[in-house]
């Protein structure tokens, strides 16, 4: 062989080797989320760097895992859960250990030398034997603390995010994991966390601990279908939780907040907060609990039956535990393995949960009279449907009334607003919307009517309510409009009685109305006479000659209707309910023929929210949510 032909395949493979170099680097370039840009603009979500991957089973190259073990006093289940740790498969990644270790609690020496010679050797042989483990995967922190802080500062002091893209599984000395645990929870996070088409804001973390709990009292059975292998749930699990960094630190900020202002994170309705009373600071998840109700937010959980679970917790004598109970499942390993655990639907195929284990709907947002049809067929009861305008309502009070609607289980309801933020947090929170100024698009004539001025919000307000009540009739349903200035009192406010010799039934200047499902009704509300509502309105208003009280869909309704010479039967407010006047004193029962109480539509914010609360009708807390979690079985 010549020199030259030796040199040869020298020359092809440092060749070969540059090649690799320069796109191993330009494919990190490429790929660096700071230097991600999508329509021009440059971003480092992770959900855009998702896209751009395209790659559903991927996560960014500075997606970082780390495991918290909470640990006490307990050799024998902290040695267990740690050596199921290191048997987990973690492939090639990088995986971070930190151990936490809680001091023992102070022992007076008068007469307990003995019990602190024990326990000073307790942790010696505890620190011994971590200081000692092997992990291999990454790196290894422990934090032994100088003295005992108990459960609740062990969880909340774990871990501050120090990206979006850094993760928290949170595990407990007495669990027990699955070798299967991690490649299950990096799937989950590639496919919804890091994938835009499976994203929800509402997501804060995923729990490997099997679902046996409902913490609403008198909530449903927690049934699940042998199909179902993943869904959400709101409820924190504590035995092996996987933590979202966003919704963490969001819940740190809001529990300093309350903390600081002596805020109780008191519940009503819960479970948990029985146990809060009992236990008080010794345990922390009353406080998340508080928060996610307020926030509406959701934890993924799986269903592999026959009591399997990634995670098991062997209950062993602690904080939680008088005595030791045993494990909670069974573990799902390898040999246990007759499904496919890696199998993540899209999130729109999964069913959500709240605290009563009630079917939640989030993203109800009707855009076009396509997306009408399906969303008031789902909310109808009995062929009645409850329109509530929140234009001119305040956010609080609308929040009030949601929480009179659930708590006198009134589900028969979609909201009607202009475009904004606040309604699309009470979509996302799966109350069903209907977004205005959208589902005017798709009116002909809508233009003609003047989209601009001070009363064109009135205009499209009025139009939007008309046609969505003309759905309803078209679809054979009864429909109540109610207006912000109201709230129920009875699970019975939103009935009338049975009076055939009346389609239409309105207290007009209160915003409340009630039409009857008939074919006299349907022949009457048709496209001309929708707009001749608009423009009796658009009439008034321009030569300003009504008062503020009178500027609604139903007053406007009812004049049209009595124009053309239907019959209308009056509701009458004082007999249907209370009004609360600006001469109002303060009183502390309503009695019990009242089905709403109504107030003028500039009532000072203040002083009603003191009148509704010398009523018991004021039922929201400093963070505008509702002060009870009340379950009706479904």
């Amino acid at each position: 062989m010549t020199p030259k032909s030796r040199l040869l395949p020298l020359f092809l493979l440092s060749f070969f080797s540059l090649f690799l170099y320069s796109y191993y680097h330009s494919s990190l370039h490429l790929f660096a989320p700071e230097t991600l840009h999508f329509n021009g603009n440059p971003t480092n979500t992770p959900s855009s760097y998702f896209n751009h991957l395209g790659n559903p089973s991927s996560v960014p190259p500075n997606f970082t895992f780390i495991i918290k073990v909470l640990a006490f006093d307990r050799f024998d289940s902290l040695s267990r859960c740690l050596r199921s740790l290191a048997n987990a498969d973690y492939g090639h990644d990088r995986v971070h250990l930190h151990v936490f270790i809680d001091h023992f609690k102070e022992v007076d020496l008068r007469n307990g030398s003995e019990v602190l010679s024990k326990k000073l050797e307790e942790s010696s042989r505890i620190l011994d034997f971590v200081d000692g483990f092997s992990w291999r995967f990454g790196e290894k922190f422990v934090h032994y603390r100088t003295g005992n802080v108990g459960l609740q500062a062990q969880w909340l002091e774990a871990w501050w995010p120090s990206s979006d893209d850094e993760f928290a599984f949170v595990v407990e000395d007495d669990l027990e994991v699955s070798p299967l645990y991690y490649e299950f929870l990096k799937t989950l996070i590639a496919n919804y966390y890091y994938n835009s088409s499976n994203f929800h804001p509402s997501i804060y973390g995923a729990s490997l601990q099997r679902p046996r709990f409902v913490a609403g009292k008198h909530g449903n059975k927690l049934q699940l279908g042998s199909e179902t292998r993943l869904f959400l749930y709101q409820l924190v699990g504590t035995w092996g939780q996987l933590l979202f960094p966003k919704p963490w630190k969001e819940f740190r900020l809001w529990y300093d907040e309350h903390k600081a202002k002596n805020i109780k994170p008191v519940l009503q309705g819960m479970v948990t907060t029985g146990w809060y009373k009992k236990m008080g600071e010794r345990i922390w998840t009353p406080w998340f609990i508080k928060f996610i109700h307020s926030r509406s937010y959701f934890n993924i959980y799986t269903n592999f039956l026959r009591e399997r679970a990634l995670s098991v917790s062997h209950r062993d004598a602690g904080v939680n535990y008088g005595k030791t109970a045993g494990p909670d499942s069974y573990l799902l390993d390898a040999r246990s393995l007759d499904l496919n655990f890696l199998e993540m639907l899209p999130l729109s195929n999964l069913k959500w949960y709240d605290f009563c284990f009630r079917e939640v709907i989030p993203e109800r947002t009707v855009r076009s009279f396509d997306e009408l049809d399906p969303v008031l067929k789902s909310v109808q009861k009995e062929n009645t449907i409850i329109l509530l305008s929140i234009f001119g309502a305040s956010q609080i009070i609308t929040r009030n009334m949601l929480c009179h609607f659930e708590r006198l289980d009134i589900r028969n309801y979609i909201l009607l607003g202009p475009e904004s933020e606040f309604l699309l947090d009470l979509a996302r929170r799966g109350h069903p919307v209907v977004n205005v100024q959208q589902l005017l698009n798709g009116v002909g004539g809508y233009k003609s009517m003047g989209s601009q001025g001070s009363y064109a919000q009135l205009i499209r307000e009025i139009l939007a309510m008309a046609y969505v009540i003309k759905k309803c009739l078209d679809s054979h349903y009864s429909s109540w409009v109610i207006d912000g200035n109201m709230v129920p009192v009875s699970a019975d406010a939103f009935s009338i009685a049975n009076e055939p010799s009346y389609d239409f039934f309105s207290a007009r200047d209160s915003g409340l109305m009630f039409l009857r499902s008939s074919a006299t009704a349907t022949n009457i509300w048709i496209d001309d006479f929708i707009f001749k509502v608009a423009q009796t309105a658009k009439a008034s208003m321009e030569d300003n000659s009504l008062s503020r009280e009178r500027r609604h869909f139903v007053y406007f309704a009812s004049e049209s209707l009595q124009v053309n010479g239907v019959r209308i039967k009056k509701i009458n407010e004082l007999i249907f309910g209370l009004k609360i006047f600006s001469n109002y004193t303060s009183q502390t029962s309503l009695g019990d023929e009242k089905k709403i109480i109504f107030w003028p539509y500039e009532m000072e914010l203040n002083y009603l929210q003191k009148a509704l609360r010398s009523l018991g009708m004021w039922v929201v807390d400093g963070d505008s949510s509702c002060v009870a979690v009340v379950c009706h079985l479904s």
